[in-house]
């Protein structure tokens, strides 16, 4: 007996020394020295689209198969593919529509233009076969300048809209129309941009989903796309035109794919991160699927996610949380509703997201369902909590600006009650992560900190240890933490990918339309 108890205490005094030793190994977040290894701003990327479809007439045979014209006045535009480009050139009053493309609500088409002479307009025709519903988006120019920029809505073959879009800079671009005319459609509204040698100049925007709304399935299965041409006298000179789907001209709302406990999503040694592609406002952004090996800065787009609520629209939802679920065999996640801001009778809320096809690639849909959680509400982040049993959701609540909370169920898509937070600190970009054996909560704010909370509790627990953080004296600091922990064998344990709040240059009214990408390596 006398044995059985010493070894009874030898046995306790080795797990109590066994949970010193752990707790003096496990690495806590606020000592990890995060260290930046490079930053980078993918404004229409060429390299990283995602052909739709492309009118390139050094492979056009057969013009009138490939590519069909409609005249719309008698006079007939004389259109020809000279020495590698196509010129379309008219003595007289003709208005051209040449189809190249099937119709995406959110992709960004392209008019690579060499030149234009005499007087007359270019640029976009969105249209059902029977050219008795169109959208058009054009530049009226008078040689190299450019006049103004023109939306017309036609239904039911009636003009219902005919305005100029023009931004108060775009008048001022004498002698300049050439280069690269990019479209930015956004669902229910767009940015025309023009680019010469240097960065894209918006010259046109508008938010056009009460005359037209293009996110109805409806027009993205019937609408077909064409490049529009009205000369009253004179030659256009085109290069290429081209749909895709790219980078816009800012990235943000990074949040990694994961699986159900959290855990990050690896293939191929690479991370998989959902972004949203920023547009101007809201609810004008899409959301973007992402792929990076993080030992290096080869950033990929993938693929761009619509979300289907069953009412006839496919919205731009962003800011989601994409898992997939082991146990069910099935992609899940949560979404945040920003496309109710195109629709004043709408309420902006969290919605469970699933499908069965992989959404990282190409164009997909995933089918979405509001769950209960309405109101001023973002950035969720899901997992199982499989020592607790539940079900738990990091998000953001304004409670006087907006402020951590930590809500809990026994379902991932139902009966969520609140049982931590709201925290101290303004918060953006929630996200839960392990760190060692321990999850912890990371949230950005305006207090220019990204901050550690305990977990589940929220406790406050520190602030993310950085060098050149991804802002400066002036910007903005809501940016999302994205730490994430790497397997063993990688040359660095931590990696944390963040955007900057700077938006871009030209846009007229509020935008959110940050941002470039920084790349950091922890090291403990």
């Amino acid at each position: 007996m006398k044995y059985k108890q010493q070894f009874i205490l030898l046995l306790l005094f080795l797990c109590v020394f066994n949970s010193i030793l752990i707790a003096q190994s496990q690495t806590t977040p606020e000592n990890i020295k995060f260290v930046r290894q490079g930053v980078r701003r993918f404004i229409f990327d060429e390299v990283q689209n995602i052909p739709l479809a492309e009118l390139n007439p050094q492979e056009i045979i057969g013009m009138s198969a490939m590519f069909p014209t409609k005249h719309y006045l008698e006079t007939h535009a004389d259109i020809k593919v000279l020495n590698h480009q196509l010129s379309i050139k008219s003595e007289t009053a003709t208005q051209s529509s040449i189809w190249f493309a099937g119709f995406n609500p959110f992709a960004t088409y392209t008019i690579d233009l060499a030149n234009c002479k005499g007087e007359g307009e270019l640029g976009f025709e969105f249209a059902n076969a029977e050219k008795s519903t169109q959208f058009f988006i054009s530049i009226k120019f008078n040689n190299n300048d450019l006049v103004d920029v023109k939306q017309r809505i036609m239904k039911d073959a009636k003009e219902i809209v005919n305005e100029s879009i023009a931004t108060k800079g775009a008048t001022n671009l004498k002698g300049t129309l050439s280069g690269k005319i990019i479209l930015q459609m956004l669902g229910s509204g767009m940015v025309l941009y023009l680019q010469n040698d240097a960065l894209p100049i918006p010259i046109g925007q508008s938010d056009f989903s009460q005359s037209i709304d293009l996110r109805k399935k409806q027009y993205i299965n019937s609408f077909q796309s064409s490049l529009y041409l009205g000369i009253n006298s004179g030659e256009i000179i085109i290069n290429k035109v081209s749909s895709a789907l790219s980078t816009g001209m800012g990235l943000a709302d990074i949040r990694a794919i994961t699986y159900e406990d959290g855990s990050p999503f690896l293939e191929d040694d690479k991370l998989w991160y959902t972004m949203s592609i920023r547009g101007r406002a809201l609810p004008h952004h899409i959301q973007g699927v992402f792929s990076l090996d993080p030992t290096t800065f080869n950033l990929k787009l993938e693929g761009v996610i619509l979300f289907d609520r069953n009412d006839g629209l496919l919205r731009n939802e962003i800011a989601s949380h994409i898992f997939y679920d082991r146990k069910a065999g099935i992609w899940r996640g949560l979404t945040t509703g920003f496309s109710a801001f195109a629709n004043p009778e709408e309420e902006k809320q969290l919605l469970a997201i699933e499908s069965k096809k992989d959404p990282r690639f190409g164009f997909s849909v995933m089918n979405a369902t509001p769950f209960g959680i309405v109101g001023d509400i973002e950035d969720p982040h899901i997992l199982f909590d499989a020592e607790a049993k539940k079900w738990r959701i990091l998000t953001c609540e304004n409670h006087e600006g907006y402020k951590a909370v930590m809500l809990e169920s026994d379902t991932w898509n139902k009966g969520y009650q609140l049982i931590a937070g709201p925290v101290n600190y303004n918060s953006t970009g929630t996200s839960i992560q392990k760190v060692g054996r321990k999850r912890y909560a990371f949230s950005g704010s305006s207090d220019r900190k990204i901050h550690i909370y305990t977990y589940p509790d929220l406790k406050e627990a520190g602030i993310l240890d950085m060098d050149l953080p991804p802002w400066d004296a002036e910007s903005g600091t809501r940016v999302w933490p994205n730490v994430v922990e790497l397997p063993e064998g990688f040359p660095f344990r931590y990696v944390a990918l963040m955007m900057d709040r700077f938006n871009y240059p030209g846009l007229e009214g509020p935008n959110w339309s940050y941002g470039a990408l920084y790349l950091y390596h922890g090291y403990d």
